[in-house]
């Protein structure tokens, strides 16, 4: 399966939009480009593999792997990064500013259970992250 994740940056914060086979799955907002300086970036533009893992704090949840300089990327709930990412990704129903949304768990839950029905039919999920054609 493949993802696309297209982006319009902002100093306050990155917003953007996942799609599957051109189709919009949710809306996405991240920290601003800080030159992938972990905690405080959005991750580099590429190509990135996308797995499930399960921890005692975030039950099941997906994680992009072989970020460059960075590890733990994950995708999760958050509607507002400054306040509540450290790199990752977070999707949202609606994107109310640069870096913020709003109803981040329900459009977790959707971008989850595509990718998740996608693992469990044992096919590979890659996230491709660009900026938007302006």
């Amino acid at each position: 399966m493949e993802l696309e994740l297209n982006r319009v940056y902002h100093p306050e914060g990155t917003n953007g939009h996942i799609q599957h086979e051109g189709q919009l799955v949710c809306p996405s907002i991240e920290l601003p480009w800080r030159d992938n300086r972990r905690s405080v970036s959005c991750i580099p533009e590429g190509r990135y593999e996308v797995r499930k893992r399960y921890t005692q704090k975030r039950g099941h949840h997906l994680l992009v792997v072989d970020v460059p300089g960075r590890s733990g990327i994950l995708i999760h709930p958050a509607n507002d990064a400054q306040k509540e990412l450290l790199g990752c990704i977070a999707p949202v129903t609606t994107i109310t500013g640069p870096g913020r949304g709003s109803q981040s768990r329900a459009a977790n839950e959707k971008l989850k259970d595509l990718v998740i029905a996608a693992l469990d039919r044992k096919e590979k999920v890659f996230i491709t992250i660009k900026s938007k054609e302006q």
